[in-house]
């Protein structure tokens, strides 16, 4: 019996620690979230990829600029004897060495002096790209840190209904009781008792719709969060009171002007293609590097050269541009006009962001204030119908449907408030002034 004991009491320990361990909570302030949202973004190591591959490109440039050094040799067996035939003067040919083997070697080097600004250019342009691939990733860390708040505000919203909904379910659970009691002393009919549990039920349902909101809402924030999916988030309410005093929109307007990273970003492309066209350009000019070589041979009972040095300046230039037109900067000029066209379209599409942002946190900071007239207005009529009801003035259905707007409006506030926290964090987005720690 006493083994049995034994073996119970560690069964429910374990139980008890799998319990514990099935569900990890985890406390973040909304700060502490983004942080985590940025370091685990999936899409920032795509552009982090994309950083190296420009710095890459970048590097390949600046080596255009180094000499290039190049070293062959070979060696050849002739299995059968060659036919030499000297055409030297004095010099006769029959008889000649038995011929089976030739090796020789060759170093070149070539330093170019002039290539029309191509090398120039091309390091330049390589340069843009690299600085257009680093502000399109603090674009990025700005929209991610967005997506982290919005989320973050998913599950405050849902976690604050579920305590609004629970206050008011322990209420309407309370009031059950109450009323299956009048019913038992024939004070009030059944009729009116079943209406108020069927009100309870609802209110158990809206709780269940909530929680479901709840958990679907804290599994989006461990994958944005990269941590584990059995971490149930704590959230900060205290957030919901960020923000500050709203500028007017031109203030916004040119803030985003400033400091859009997109918008720069596409400023360094532009200057990329620019230096692209100048690059195609310069293909109609000759190039000049400087050159140098050694060659040494070595054909056995035959002939032996070395210390054949060479030093010299070697001109390329390819006649055929003459007549050829240049499709490169047809290419890159194209390239241009496509540029600046999305310059234009993403200024207004600034202009229509931030105008509408700003009209949606106007909207969002007045309408508390309303949903607080209303939470406030609801309340005194849930008072006053109750009151009714106690002495036979109002309905059972007047006192329940008081009941369910006085739920509706208090949740609305919470809502509303933390909607205008979100709005006002939009705003920032849009003007490339949303900062994350």
């Amino acid at each position: 019996m006493k083994r049995i004991n034994n073996s119970v009491i560690a069964l429910s320990l374990l139980i008890g620690i799998a319990n514990i361990n099935a569900q990890e909570k985890k406390q973040l302030t909304l700060d502490e979230a983004v942080q985590l949202g940025i370091q685990n973004s999936k899409n920032l190591k795509i552009d982090a990829a994309k950083i190296e591959e420009a710095t890459a490109d970048l590097l390949e440039a600046k080596n255009k600029q180094l000499p290039e050094l190049k070293v062959s040799g070979n060696y050849m067996y002739l299995p059968l004897k060659p036919t030499i035939d000297l055409k030297l003067s004095g010099v006769s040919s029959a008889g000649g060495p038995d011929v089976h083997q030739v090796a020789y070697g060759s170093v070149n080097l070539s330093m170019p002096i002039y290539s029309g600004g191509r090398i120039k250019y091309g390091i330049q342009s390589a340069k843009y790209l690299v600085e257009a691939s680093k502000l399109s990733t603090e674009n990025d860390k700005i929209a991610i840190a967005y997506n982290v708040a919005q989320a973050y505000n998913n599950l405050f919203k849902a976690n604050q209904s579920i305590k609004v909904l629970e206050e008011n379910l322990t209420a309407s659970q309370k009031r059950d009781e109450t009323f299956l009691k009048l019913e038992n002393n024939g004070v009030i009919a059944r009729n009116d008792r079943l209406k108020a549990n069927l009100q309870t039920s609802n209110i158990e349902l809206q709780l269940l719709e909530a929680k479901n909101n709840y958990n679907i809402a804290n599994i989006n924030m461990d994958l944005l969060l990269g941590l584990p999916d059995n971490t149930e988030i704590e959230v900060d309410q205290n957030y919901i009171d960020e923000g500050s005093e709203v500028k007017p929109v031109d203030y916004y307007v040119n803030a985003a002007k400033e400091n859009r990273k997109d918008l720069q970003a596409l400023a360094q492309q532009r200057k990329a293609a620019a230096l692209g066209s100048k690059s195609a350009k310069a293909e109609n000019l000759p190039s000049v590097a400087f050159t140098g070589g050694y060659i040494a041979a070595d054909i056995p009972k035959f002939l032996t050269v070395y210390n054949a040095v060479n030093v010299g300046v070697g001109v390329s230039y390819n006649l055929s541009n003459i007549w050829k037109e240049n499709s490169s900067l047809r290419q890159s000029q194209a390239r241009e006009k496509q540029l600046a066209a999305n310059d234009e379209l993403l200024n207004d599409n600034i202009k229509l962001e931030v105008n509408r942002e700003y009209q949606n946190t106007d909207y969002s900071k007045k309408s508390i204030a309303v949903y607080e007239k209303a939470a406030e207005q609801a309340n005194e009529n849930y008072r006053i119908t109750k009151n009714k009801y106690e002495n036979g003035l109002a309905t059972m259905t007047e006192l329940l449907d008081a009941d369910a707007a006085q739920i509706a409006a208090n949740v609305g506030i919470i809502n509303a408030k933390a909607d205008a926290a979100l709005a006002y964090r939009k705003l920032l987005q849009t003007t490339g002034t949303l900062t994350f720690k």
